[in-house]
């Protein structure tokens, strides 16, 4: 177990030096329903694929697409891909989603970076498809683990009526505040960055967010981790210390699961740790093996 703290100032000389990947987005088609990913490719390395959090998109993944390359899909619901009120948003109808994305794409074999949502997604392909994951990065992972307690927003998106109601009397200014709260510097999330979550955070991806939340009790997710210590790719397991929906205690406890994981905590970080601490993109680069 570790932690480290970044020295700014030099996070941004290595920023400048490096040499970024180019980005580019594409939309295909799954069982008749539009799905938009971005990719950066570079020859010879081999595939990441990178999952978001609920609420948010791919395009979080950008610093790491630019850094490493791989291919980030939205999720169904999320960002720039389909949204009907027909999908299934539950934590098992997502993995379904990934594992037909993952196929069309014909990806049989990567490294797994997932954050929120996303990490506990990535373990669930995981444990369905053993020889899937070559790597995996979780990053302030939602916890398929015992003892987990739901935080406020989410106890009420949990609650029917109570949560479309929270849900649809969102503005902006609300939607920006409760991002801010997520990261360690309120200076973390600019107006561009919250101008981007706020024009997809439309009926369908509120939709989305009910129908995760509310199949996920804390008890169901203790069940989807059931499996967890089958999987033994080597997990490095990042945790913004100052996260404040997702306690940083739960990488500890993800390590103590999982047969071959290292932890690091990061300081003066929230939920989102690479967007407080550039230089997170770069541990995760160096963890696998793109130094």
């Amino acid at each position: 177990m570790g932690g480290f703290h970044v020295d700014t100032e030099l996070t941004w000389r290595d920023v400048i030096l490096a040499s970024r990947v180019r980005v580019d987005e594409h939309t295909t088609t799954i069982d008749h329903v539009p799905v938009f990913y971005r990719s950066a490719s570079e020859s010879g390395t081999p595939e990441v694929l990178y999952l978001h959090d609920a609420i948010t998109s791919s395009e979080d993944f950008r610093p790491f697409l630019e850094r490493i390359g791989g291919t980030a899909p939205d999720l169904i619901g999320f960002g720039g891909s389909g949204k009907g009120g027909h999908l299934d948003y539950s934590p098992a109808g997502l993995t379904d989603f990934l594992e037909r994305f993952l196929d069309a794409e014909q990806i049989a074999e990567a490294d797994l970076v997932g954050h929120g949502w996303g990490g506990a997604l990535a373990l669930l392909l995981a444990q369905r498809r053993p020889g899937l994951a070559r790597r995996i990065v979780l990053i302030d992972a939602v916890p398929l683990l015992d003892g987990f307690t739901w935080h406020g927003p989410a106890r009420l998106w949990r609650r029917r009526l109570v949560g479309e109601l929270a849900m649809g009397a969102t503005p902006r200014w609300l939607l920006a505040r409760q991002l801010r709260e997520g990261a360690a510097s309120s200076d973390t999330w600019t107006d561009s960055r919250v101008a981007a979550v706020w024009e997809d955070f439309d009926q369908g991806t509120q939709r989305a967010l009910l129908r995760l939340h509310r199949a996920a009790d804390e008890p169901r997710l203790a069940e989807l981790g059931g499996r967890l210590n089958e999987i033994a790719s080597p997990t490095l397991v990042l945790w913004g210390d100052d996260d404040p929906w997702l306690s940083p205690r739960l990488a500890d406890a993800y390590a103590e699961r999982l047969a071959d994981a290292t932890v690091e905590h990061v300081i003066d970080a929230g939920h989102w740790p690479w967007l407080d601490q550039p230089q997170v993109v770069d541990r995760v680069a160096a963890f696998l093996g793109r130094r």
